[in-house]
């Protein structure tokens, strides 16, 4: 068996949902040498997601940020942390929700996602900074 990993920055992005699929690729050339496995994508922050989900309409990434936005709104009067501002908590609300890892299948070298699958960061922080991703890939 064998394994890989690698800890990766990644650019900075807005606030919202991000496809970064071609980021980890990029990231972990050594995908390629592993027939059967599995890739486990960790986000190291308590105020971003990751998720899998559409990876050819934007439109489906703006949807996630409005819905989600009406479910966790900011500025509850309940919310007691609050000291990095108003999008704080429902950020890490959010983040829990979503998750902080995705685990994908790798088949011939390649992530096994479907044809519509996508990987999304979501950024749910106005001013979120430079996310960190560790990538472990492990197989035959």
């Amino acid at each position: 068996m064998q394994f890989y990993q690698k800890e990766i920055q990644l650019p900075l992005f807005d606030r919202g949902y991000h496809l970064i699929t071609d980021i980890l690729l990029e990231a972990l050339p050594e995908l390629k040498n592993i027939e059967i496995g599995q890739l486990q994508v960790f986000i190291k922050h308590t105020s971003a997601s990751l998720t899998i989900n559409e990876n050819a309409d934007p439109t489906v990434r703006m949807d996630f940020e409005s819905h989600i936005n009406k479910m966790i709104p900011e500025n509850m009067p309940y919310y007691k942390h609050d000291y990095e501002g108003a999008d704080d908590m429902p950020a890490h609300i959010k983040s829990s929700m979503l998750g902080c890892q995705v685990q994908i299948p790798i088949t011939n070298g390649k992530l096994n996602l479907g044809i519509w699958q996508g990987v999304y960061l979501g950024e749910h922080r106005n001013y979120g900074g430079r996310r960190k991703i560790v990538l472990t890939a492990f197989g035959n």
